[in-house]
């Protein structure tokens, strides 16, 4: 087979996966099969041909010689080769004015990026196709660390979605390593003739639109042809190898002691309250009024069974505990499992899922099927339910056979009732029940439904009318309109059927599913993103996403308060767990919310010698007594040694702490290190707490004229002078 040949045969098999795949994949408003419909007038090869690239009409001209950001674009190859895939049109600019995250300054498609193989990726925060190619994106982006630059370029769904602090919020949720820029005018969505949610449009190293991809497998679609790119470019002397550099600054999450925690159970019979703290990847456990017992994982991203200190999880989620109280169930989201935590043993065990997200599921032995984003579970005796938001589909698993199997949905998404084989979910995320029948959340069509555990298997629609339908409002059910949805817990009421409590997450309320008479009301929340205790209208959350109650208390997952709040079911106040005994929550802690405090050397006398810590809390700060906090120091070799112990700990901690030490003869130089592990917290508001590892690196030098201590000062920062440095760049 000639080159050419070969060529354009991986171009027809590139067209066929994803001809195959895009039914199953996408989320497209306004068009059925998820696939983008650019202008078909650009020319050039794409690594699609059945997806030509757009030609915007303001865009730049792809042949003005110009060059990437470390001008290394040089055309020096002698014998240059053909190149099998070539871009059209000139990629155009992004706009100006928009916010960007992850990066200094905005970039430039025509400087910063030339000599690149760019990968814009379509995204929307609350869509599960987009989270499943993430990882996709940073293994392409670490297998061509010269070649490719990712830009995920958030183009909303939902109006919650669209402002910056959401998008910024999303970004460090799942983690994105990359530039990011909000799509706020949609205005590179229409330059690109997107329509789907994810679409990745390729362009290659001279700015040149190869062509747009919709729906999911993107590593295994792109891999080949970017490897072909990245040799012939390179070989040809197009490709700049210079990196993004200095100009990355990728967010790091706030260190507060929960990061986005997605779900919560309570289990009154057991005085116990598992949290899923999702952005810290383990399960925290508490007592129901807040005090931390346990911790489950060590806080690390992995996929590791073994005893709650060795296990690692990937953003986990729901979680349903066996009528017996001693095995917890958890949907370990990102890895595409299902784990289960011995509650006595201390040890977890995977029970179903391989750790590869399935495009189409097939029933089996649950250890050995593929399963995608599981994102909450339910267990009514031994059946486990289980939430299958990454197929738009509810699993069933017998938990005394280990068989997995369908129970609701065809796996194409929609909002068709009828009997549950045969209706259409969209990314089911909330599961709860009342015994007969099985109600869940579906966030995408911002729908709450219901389907039986009967013979009939009938199911429908409470409150919900379309995929692209959503709102703000309460009254009858038909009238009823929800925005992404996600928690929702069911209430016994004896003089009733029941009611329902909904997360209702992008509207930032809490509201309330009269089963008896057909009718909706606003529990709490005013609409508006923030943190404020109070009844109804006066109190304030931040997309909330899970629900649990007791007899008289619902627990809410505050996702983006990073807390979780406590509502009165006789008062409807709503308040906020201060949790306590948090020294628990900082075993893995470390490289994720450090202050390293590099000092100037000193000059220290020979003989005793005081180490002073002296923390400095913000203004209108105090440290907090619920924490424990620690300090130590030490210094390698016989220069510095401490007289006495060389440990301080305090709960609220006066300041400044001092040490004894003994330093030796004169000449002599040493090194000081020392940490300190920190709780500190608003004065009028105990329940939220930040921590922060402050690890100092102190030289000193022995001379006869220093001092007799060794000074340790730092000043600590405030949440809000944290989170601007978070602001978008």
């Amino acid at each position: 087979m000639t080159g050419r040949r070969w060529r354009s045969g991986l171009v027809r098999f590139a067209v066929a996966t994803l001809a195959a795949s895009l039914l199953l994949v996408g989320c497209a408003p306004g068009a059925t099969d998820g696939s983008p419909t650019p202008p078909a007038d650009a020319a050039g090869t794409s690594l699609d041909e059945s997806q030509p690239a757009s030609e915007p009409a303001d865009a730049a001209s792809a042949d003005d010689g110009s060059t990437g950001a470390g001008s290394g674009v040089v055309d020096t190859a002698a014998d240059p080769v053909e190149l099998t895939f070539e871009g059209g049109a000139a990629a155009p600019e992004f706009p100006a004015g928009y916010d960007w995250f992850n990066v200094s300054r905005p970039l430039s498609m025509s400087g910063d990026l030339r000599g690149k193989i760019v990968l814009l990726d379509f995204w929307t925060q609350g869509c599960i196709n987009c989270i499943h190619i993430i990882p996709d994106l940073h293994r392409l982006e670490a297998e061509f660390p010269d070649e490719v630059v990712v830009i995920a370029v958030h183009w909303a769904k939902f109006p919650s979605e669209r402002t910056s602090e959401a998008v910024r919020e999303a970004s460090i949720r799942y983690g994105r390593q990359h530039p990011i820029v909000n799509d706020s005018e949609d205005l590179l969505a229409r330059a690109y003739g997107v329509r789907a949610w994810p679409t990745v449009v390729a362009i290659d190293p001279l700015g040149r639109v190869l062509g747009p991809i919709a729906g999911e497998g993107v590593y295994q679609r792109l891999q080949p042809a970017i490897e072909i790119m990245a040799t012939e470019y390179g070989h040809n002397g197009l490709i700049d190898p210079t990196p993004l550099g200095e100009l990355l600054e990728i967010a790091p999450a706030l260190p507060t002691v929960l990061s986005f925690p997605g779900k919560v159970l309570a289990d009154e019979a057991g005085d116990r309250l598992f949290i899923a703290d999702t952005g810290r990847h383990r399960i925290l456990v508490a007592t129901l009024d807040g005090e931390l017992i346990e911790v489950i994982g060590t806080g690390a991203e992995g996929r590791a069974d073994g005893g709650f200190g060795e296990a690692t999880f990937r953003r986990p989620q729901g979680m349903a505990l066996d009528p017996d109280g001693h095995t917890l169930y958890v949907a370990d989201r990102e890895n595409h499992l299902i784990r289960a935590a011995d509650l006595s043993t201390r040890e977890v065990t995977t029970i179903a899922g391989t750790g590869e997200p399935v495009t189409v599921f097939a029933p089996g032995p649950a250890v050995r099927t593929a399963i995608a984003s599981p994102w909450d579970l339910h267990i009514e005796g031994d059946l486990l339910y289980i939430a299958g938001a990454g197929r738009h589909q509810l699993w069933l698993m017998n938990l005394t056979s280990g068989a997995i199997d369908f129970f609701a949905g065809t796996g194409a998404e929609g909002l068709d009732d009828g009997h549950r084989l045969e209706a259409t979910l969209s990314q089911p995320s909330g599961l709860a029940a009342d015994g007969s029948v099985l109600y869940f959340t579906d966030p995408e069509a911002s729908a709450v439904r219901q389907v039986s555990f009967g013979l009939d298997g009938q199911l429908d629609t409470l409150v919900g009318k379309h995929l692209f339908v959503w709102g703000d409002e309460v009254g009858s059910f038909s009238d009823t309109l929800l925005q992404h949805a996600i928690g929702i817990e069911f209430v016994p009421d004896p003089q009733g059927a029941g009611l329902l409590y909904v997360a209702d997450t992008y509207n930032h309320k809490i509201k309330v599913l009269d089963l008896d008479s057909g009718t909706s009301w606003t529990l709490a929340g005013d609409g508006t993103p923030g943190l404020q205790d109070g009844s109804g209208t006066d109190a304030r959350l931040a997309e909330p996403s899970g629900l649990s109650a007791t007899t008289d208390t619902l627990y809410v997952a505050d996702t983006n308060n990073h807390r979780i709040r406590t509502l009165d079911l006789a008062t409807g106040e709503l308040t906020t767990l201060a949790l306590s005994n948090l020294e628990l929550a900082t075993v893995t802690m470390a490289g994720v919310i450090d202050d390293d405090v590099v000092l100037l050397p000193q000059q220290v006398a020979p003989g005793p010698v005081e180490i002073v810590l002296d923390l400095q809390v913000p203004e209108g700060y105090k440290f907090n007594v619920d924490g424990l906090f620690e300090f130590e120091w030490s210094a390698e070799g016989e220069v510095l040694r401490p007289q006495g112990t060389a440990r301080y700990e305090a709960r609220g901690p006066e300041m400044p702490v001092r040490l004894a030490g003994t330093v030796s003869a004169e000449g002599e130089t040493a090194v000081l290190t020392a940490t300190a592990v920190v709780f500190y917290c608003p004065a009028v508001d105990e329940t939220f707490c930040l921590i922060r590892d402050v690890n100092f690196t102190a030289p000193i030098e022995v001379h006869s004229t220093g001092a007799s201590s060794i000074q340790l000062p730092h000043q600590l920062l405030s949440a809000e002078e944290l989170d601007r440095r978070l602001a978008p760049g």
